[in-house]
């Protein structure tokens, strides 16, 4: 399942950040940010938990991007 997120992201590295973190989060399968359009495509692993993995995905991309946002 694919699902689109609003995010409010200060620059193209850091969305470039957000997108390798939420990558590397347990139950995504892929991740793709636009800077542009401050969407974040996230494609979820089969049988994953979509609010518990979108709240992993920003706890990462707090990590690397302490003042992100995602809207869901």
């Amino acid at each position: 399942m694919k699902k689109s997120y609003k995010i409010e992201v200060d620059c193209a590295n850091c969305a470039q950040k957000m997108e390798d973190a939420a990558q590397k989060t347990e139950g995504v399968k892929d991740a793709v940010v636009n800077f542009m359009a401050l969407k974040m495509t996230v494609e979820f692993e089969e049988g994953a938990d979509v609010k518990e993995t979108m709240q992993r995905v920003l706890k990462n991309c707090r990590k690397v991007e302490s003042d992100c946002e995602i809207e869901f």
